[in-house]
């Protein structure tokens, strides 16, 4: 007999109140704290105008830059995180992610190349440029992969794919930093530099106003495409028997995780092991069925990215830390623990 999908999403309704908690504490954490009511009073004044005394100090640090802040962190962690679980389902492996694939080191190379070089004449913005990057990336893993495997399937295919990711993005990151030191002058170099390992200090509310469309269209495709999802999990064949018309839906799918992650990634540079460790992770806890896993992994990178960003703020007093280089050194020992257990379990 069949399980109704209500008991097994039960768990759902919770996820308004975990975003909420964790966004007040992203807002209220920092090496200001701010109490809980402050941040209550402060979004009731700009909100509904209910006029709370409070100081503007504190009420400039939480609505003009933690808030937004805490918002575009979750929105770029359940955005990465959601490329992590199509690109694994796509690919067949688990080690796809947008880091590893090329996607990330080609979007920072669109948007350098817009930044530093002027690119379009200003007729094109950083996500464009960005998007573009992380196409041809993708684009030109998929042809190396291709060309090595001689269009064969399965774990030739697969190995083919991650090798090819790895040798895109190098070269993507080279391409990277050849601009920034033939074209940038040192304060821009600088800034780009600290701006790729994962920068959330200059984010504002016009971010807030992309991050959020760009995340809940990512996933909504997600959760429209999930049977899709399980069926690509065990082949494009599989896939095609159960009646998806593959190409299409194939091609869908990946053009948002580029929309995605090239959107994420001009924004706040490029972070690692989201999309990788994520899912995986989810998946330990719910599943590998796609209705489960999607919104698991959106709540769980979101969840993620804001407690990462609360550690860059108050590792080190008085200076912020890159947020990529607190994924990596969580993310990494996190990921070889699943690694081990996943072996365990073999």
């Amino acid at each position: 007999m069949p399980v109704p999908v209500a008991p097994r999403l039960h768990w759902l309704w919770l996820t308004p109140l975990v975003l909420a908690i964790v966004l007040v504490a992203g807002t209220a954490i920092g090496e200001t704290r701010i109490p809980v009511d402050i941040i209550l009073k402060v979004l009731a004044n700009r909100l509904w105008d209910a006029g709370y005394p409070v100081d503007r100090i504190d009420a400039g640090i939480v609505w003009s830059y933690r808030l937004s802040r805490a918002i575009v962190a979750a929105c770029c962690g359940a955005g990465l995180a959601l490329t992590g679980v199509v690109l694994q389902a796509l690919l067949r492996n688990a080690l796809a992610d947008p880091f590893l694939m090329g996607l990330s080191a080609g979007a920072s190379t669109g948007a350098v190349a817009v930044t530093v070089l002027g690119l379009g004449a200003g007729a094109i913005g950083l996500s464009a440029g960005a998007f573009a990057g992380a196409a041809l990336a993708f684009g030109l893993v998929v042809v190396l992969a291709h060309a090595a495997s001689g269009g064969g399937r399965g774990m030739q295919a697969a190995g083919a794919i991650i090798l090819a990711g790895i040798a895109g993005s190098q070269l993507f990151n080279a391409l990277t930093a050849f601009m920034i030191a033939r074209s940038a002058n040192a304060e821009q170099a600088r800034g780009i530099l600290f701006w790729l390992m994962g920068n959330l200090s200059g984010v504002r509310w016009d971010d807030v106003a992309l991050a959020v469309p760009t995340a809940l269209f990512g996933l909504g495709v997600c959760l429209w495409h999930m049977r899709a999802l399980d069926a690509f999990t065990f082949g494009a064949d599989s896939a095609a028997s159960m009646g998806i018309a593959v190409r299409p839906v194939r091609g869908v799918l990946i053009a948002v995780t580029a929309l995605v992650t090239a959107v994420m990634v001009s924004m706040v540079g490029a972070i690692g092991f989201v999309g990788l460790v994520i899912p995986h992770a989810m998946r330990l806890l719910v599943g590998s069925r796609h209705a489960r896993l999607v919104p698991a992994s959106a709540l769980a990178g979101a969840v993620f990215l804001i407690g990462s960003d609360i550690l860059s703020r108050i590792l080190v007093p008085g200076q912020v830390l890159p947020i990529g280089v607190i994924t990596s050194l969580i993310g990494a020992p996190a990921f070889a623990l699943i690694l081990v257990r996943g072996a365990g379990k073999a």
